[in-house]
């Protein structure tokens, strides 16, 4: 392998470590679902500051939409799912379970409230 190659791996890998770190100043937020339910049921974030949502569930399969913001995530048992923002504007909005489980399902929901 020439030196050339060897230079252009090692600098591919050197950016894909910068890629995954965290933004300076990020708010990680960790959310459990479980049936029926999320905690917490409501996230309070600064407008302008980045956000991790930390998503895990404690006995199925389940989804996470915030159309407010396009997001949508499907929350296995055993994994975590990450999703990243940075808010814009201040306000409060709703998010809910979009994969169906149960016959509570309807009331899985909570909101997202962006302040200054």
């Amino acid at each position: 392998m020439s030196m050339a190659r060897v230079g252009i791996i090692a600098l591919s890998l050197a950016f894909a470590a910068l890629a995954s770190r965290p933004p300076a100043g990020e708010q990680v937020i960790r959310v459990t679902a479980r049936k029926f339910a999320y905690t917490p049921n409501e996230i309070v974030v600064h407008r302008g500051v980045p956000v991790l949502l930390e998503l895990t569930s404690l006995d199925r399969e389940h989804g996470f939409k915030l159309p407010a913001l396009g997001l949508s995530a499907k929350i296995e048992p055993g994994r975590t799912t990450r999703l990243r923002f940075i808010p814009a504007t201040t306000g409060r909005v709703p998010f809910s379970c979009n994969i169906f489980c149960g016959s509570g399902h309807d009331d899985m929901n909570g909101a997202l409230v962006v302040v200054e």
